[in-house]
């Protein structure tokens, strides 16, 4: 396991919040692309997080159709109606098909 990286001391302003949060959506996108889902979500949600902390000119800035993926079509996916990753659906218990537990039916 790669070791974490380190807070900055110095947080992200301006043009530089901008390009990270344009980087981190192109990335979230590519793990799309490639059908790795888990990945796409952790960094869809360090997008999403950056991104609401951006000024409304600040997010004009961020292309409109890196805005249209992260807002619209990834919130199709990973939205907060979906079911987490690691949780177990419920499943019926199926009955032994209809014959009693001797094996023979109709005796």
């Amino acid at each position: 396991m790669p070791a974490k990286k380190k807070a900055s001391k110095h947080p992200l302003t301006g043009k530089a919040l901008v390009k990270e949060v344009c980087r981190r959506i192109r990335v979230a996108r590519s793990y799309w692309d490639a059908h790795n889902n888990r990945a796409c979500r952790g960094e869809r949600e360090k997008a999403l997080a950056l991104y609401e902390s951006l000024s409304q000119e600040q997010r004009e800035q961020v292309p409109q159709t890196l805005r249209v993926w992260l807002r619209y079509r990834s919130e199709k996916y990973f939205g907060e109606h979906r079911t987490k990753p690691g949780t177990q659906r419920r499943r019926k218990k199926k009955n032994g098909g209809g014959s009693p537990p001797g094996g023979r039916a109709g005796e």
